[in-house]
């Protein structure tokens, strides 16, 4: 599926969880998601536990948090030496 439709399936509403990204049209943020996979959870785990979404949706959550990566600047910290 094409990135642009994927990234369409995720929206940012201020009135929806405080206006975290979530799979549109659903109060599951994108951080959720990634937080179930990151813990072991599959894509058909996932679908057969919130039937309001798809395989699509998912992996719409991991296209939007790999852009929003990829747009992040990230500044290494440096340690003192004793």
């Amino acid at each position: 599926m094409e990135q642009e439709k994927l990234l369409n399936r995720i929206e940012i509403n201020p009135k929806v969880l405080a206006g975290k990204p979530v799979i549109k049209g659903t109060r599951l943020s994108v951080q959720y998601i990634l937080g179930l996979l990151a813990s072991g959870a599959g894509f058909e785990e996932i679908l057969s536990e919130y039937s309001t979404i798809n395989h699509e949706d998912i992996q719409a959550c991991l296209l939007f948090a790999s852009n929003s990566l990829d747009t992040s600047t990230f500044i290494p910290l440096t340690q003192k030496t004793m």
